[in-house]
């Protein structure tokens, strides 16, 4: 097949519209990307269009009207919701998912009950579903996986010979695509980040959800409700690390592992500091720019021949959502965190949370390990599941909480039920402690405390890059314990005895904090690791 290149104008648009008409593939400019597209309501020719981006077919595509009176037709009603955010925000990129009317077929709507409807704000793209006169279901224009097409060159580079024609309608303006949001639940759903934000949808809705698949891999076995969710999208050739952290961080990451065949994919203002070849896809403070720029940028990468790409990562806020959810899914959720994180640990009494509070007074932000595990067993979380199911019911209060004493009962009996709890609760634990170090990583900050008596024991030693441990002579932990918990002599020592010695904290590598004098000996130490650690990150 021989795909045409056509040009925007009347005869243009009049030979795309009778190509689509015949069931034709023709890729068509839109605001956000370009779209592959074929008549919504034929489907030997939607159908047509996961053969030639070799697309999964349980991938739901977007329809494209271009008139709020066409959206009718195509749904089973429209709520008063919708029909405010249509008028609020069409034409523009925004899809809005409603129950499906009963003759969109099913290759449109990916086995869901439900169709996704969007009408661009592109002139060229408004011209051809009208001269058409059909609906057009338009999916990127990309081979699947592969970074989506702005131009009418990066579609030829993938579809030639698989379409009848590309029509050049220039650059794409915003340069991801549309907005995706469900009116189909109790709530509205942000399914899909794009230029319309979640604070401009809820200018017109009120609160919305964002679905955890904005931000994560969707979980094994669910459904993609809608196009971006599901699959490995995005992607050059190179594999992609998103690096996230301060912007002297992410330059150090990226110098310290330069090899030949190492790219950054970066902001502007790192290009001078970078040892490696670099593509940029915007300033670090202009998320707009960054979304328009950030698909052909993926592709350059490919044309340098890069074989690893650093990823400078965006701030995930606004636009820059929707530019963070296309880049976790180009790296395949492959993030490196670049936070320097100082694990805390130490015996009982040792004076742990003494420095912990030296750190918090100097703006140091703490991840509480033990918090954490109170977390993640709240009820009906998964793992206070996975602990029933281990365990029995009846280590829940009537209340649904976790009781406890009945669950160290029964799981320290032996050694073997203390591996099963530590294999439920371990994971969960470092889950958490890991999502916590990314929110901090995201918001800015160098530098995080992971406060956690279990250090070593939970496997969290792996995620620090340097570890504190503070100790104390047997004695004074004796007195701290019976004055900080109300205890006598003999429940103090018996705690003490539960725990390792201080061998077992002051391994190779660690620096060791002992608290054998004053408390305030032991902040003038913690000070002094502190300033060192600020200078290093900063």
């Amino acid at each position: 097949m021989n795909t045409q290149l056509l040009k925007p104008t009347t005869e243009g648009i009049n030979e795309a519209a009778r190509l689509l008409r015949d069931g034709q593939l023709v890729a068509v400019p839109t605001e956000t990307v370009y779209g592959l597209a074929a008549d919504a309501l034929n489907p030997k020719a939607v159908a047509s269009i996961f053969t030639a981006k070799d697309r999964p077919m349980d991938n739901p595509l977007i329809v494209h009207i271009a008139d709020i009176a066409d959206w009718t037709p195509l749904v089973k009603g429209i709520p008063h919701n919708a029909r405010r955010l249509a008028e609020a925000y069409w034409p523009g990129p925004l899809t809005i998912i409603l129950p499906a009317a009963d003759h969109i077929p099913n290759e449109v709507r990916g086995g869901l009950s439900t169709v996704a409807v969007r009408f661009p704000s592109d002139p060229v793209a408004q011209a051809v579903i009208l001269h058409s006169g059909c609906p057009l279901a338009a999916p990127s224009a990309n081979r699947s996986g592969s970074p989506s097409p702005t131009n009418a060159a990066r579609v030829m580079e993938d579809m030639q010979g698989r379409i009848a024609a590309v029509l050049d309608g220039g650059d794409s303006a915003v340069g991801v695509e549309s907005t995706v949001v469900s009116l189909c639940g109790d709530k509205p759903r942000l399914l899909r980040p794009g230029g319309i934000t979640p604070e401009m949808l809820e200018e017109v809705l009120g609160p919305i959800e964002i679905d955890e698949a904005v931000t994560h891999a969707l979980k094994k076995g669910a459904t993609a409700a809608s196009p971006g969710m599901k699959y490995k999208h995005y992607a050059p050739k190179a594999q992609v690390r998103l690096v996230k952290g301060t912007a002297a961080a992410y330059i150090d990451y990226v110098n310290a592992h330069a090899d030949d065949g190492v790219a950054a994919l970066c902001f502007d203002e790192d290009i001078p500091h970078l040892r490696v070849p670099c593509v940029s896809y915007g300033h670090r403070d202009n998320p707009l720019e960054q979304a328009h720029r950030l698909f052909d940028a993926l592709r350059q990468l490919d044309e340098l021949g890069a074989k690893t790409v650093y990823a400078a990562s965006p701030r995930p806020q606004g636009v820059g959502l929707a530019v963070y959810n296309r880049l976790i899914r180009a790296a395949a959720f492959d993030i490196i965190n670049t936070i320097r994180v100082i694990g805390l640990t130490g015996p009982t009494g040792a004076g742990k949370s003494c420095v912990a509070d030296v750190f918090r007074e100097a703006g140091v932000p703490i991840v509480d390990a033990d918090r954490v595990a109170r977390q993640v067993t709240e009820p009906n979380t998964d793992c206070l599941k996975a602990l029933c199911a281990a365990f029995g019911d009846d280590i829940l209060h009537t209340d649904g909480s976790l009781d406890r004493k009945t669950l160290a009962k029964r799981a320290f009996a032996t050694p073997e039920t203390a591996a099963l709890l530590n294999s439920i609760t371990h994971p969960a634990i470092m889950a958490a402690i890991k999502q916590q170090l990314e929110d901090l990583a995201d918001a800015g900050h160098p530098l995080a405390v992971l406060d956690a008596p279990l250090l070593y024991e939970a496997g969290a030693d792996a995620l620090c890059d340097r570890i504190l441990a503070v100790t104390a002579p047997t004695e004074m932990r004796l007195s701290r314990i019976m004055v900080r918990d109300g205890i006598d002599r003999d429940a103090a020592l018996l705690r003490m005895n539960a725990q390792p010695d201080d061998a077992f904290y002051t391994r190779d590598g660690v620096t060791v904090l002992v608290n054998d004098t004053t408390t305030e000996a032991l902040i003038e130490k913690a000070k002094a690791i502190i300033a060192d650690e600020i200078r290093r990150c900063c």
